[in-house]
């Protein structure tokens, strides 16, 4: 799409028409794009500016950085926060201690699952582990649940003992979901510790729980 048809519709009433001319942006240097794309951050869609933060995560530049820093923090729209989080994690690490500070920040389960997914991908086993202690404090099981998973992924890490203290103490969680990826997450683990928890975890209340403790035993 030509520049000037891409200013056009910019502003055009249509929403739609407007996300086209985001997402043409991707073909044009950050000089240009990046004012463009910031001229759409207060758009009243926030399909939009979902799209302007995709946008500017491949605009590798100060300024783009700067703003999805800024979309990450003040925008009121979860969506739009969480999609900012992603891009930003496309800088690498120099954006892992801003996703902890807006991870402990935003409170918002779709915010806080999607910095949580990004610090996963970006080998810093300390900052992953610290965000899971704080997911596990969410009142949103399902928050809950995405830190035990990120938790196993630490079995072989610098954070291995720590990691493995923090999962025994969710075996008698009350939550069976809860218990059921706590299952997943210790077969990972060789210690005598975890063996001993998956052993006490065949014998649960919940037949969930049981099958997914009984699962590597069974015969194929």
């Amino acid at each position: 799409m030509e520049l000037a048809q891409i200013e056009e519709n910019l502003k055009n009433p249509d929403f739609q028409y407007r996300l086209k001319a985001v997402a043409a942006l991707k073909n044009y240097d950050s000089e240009i794009a990046v004012p463009l794309l910031r001229s759409k951050l207060k758009d009243g869609e926030f399909l939009v500016r979902s799209f302007v933060a995709m946008g500017l995560g491949k605009q590798k530049s100060p300024e783009s950085f700067a703003t999805l820093m800024e979309m990450m923090q003040f925008d009121d729209t979860p969506n739009v926060r969480a999609e900012a989080a992603n891009s930003l994690s496309l800088f690498g690490q120099v954006a892992v201690s801003h996703l902890v500070k807006s991870f402990h920040k935003d409170d918002h389960w779709l915010v806080r699952r999607s910095i949580l997914a990004a610090l996963m991908e970006m080998e810093c086993p300390e900052e992953v582990f610290n965000v899971c202690v704080e997911s596990l404090k969410d009142t949103d099981l399902t928050t809950q649940e995405s830190a035990i998973d990120a938790l196993a992924t630490l079995a072989n890490s610098s954070q291995h003992e720590k990691t493995l203290s923090q999962l025994l103490a969710l075996v008698d969680n009350e939550s069976p979901r809860i218990r059921v990826r706590v299952v997943y997450a210790l077969k990972r683990f060789n210690e005598p510790q975890a063996k001993e928890a998956l052993i006490k975890l065949r014998q649960d209340e919940n037949h969930r729980v049981i099958a997914a403790a009984l699962e590597d035993l069974l015969p194929k």
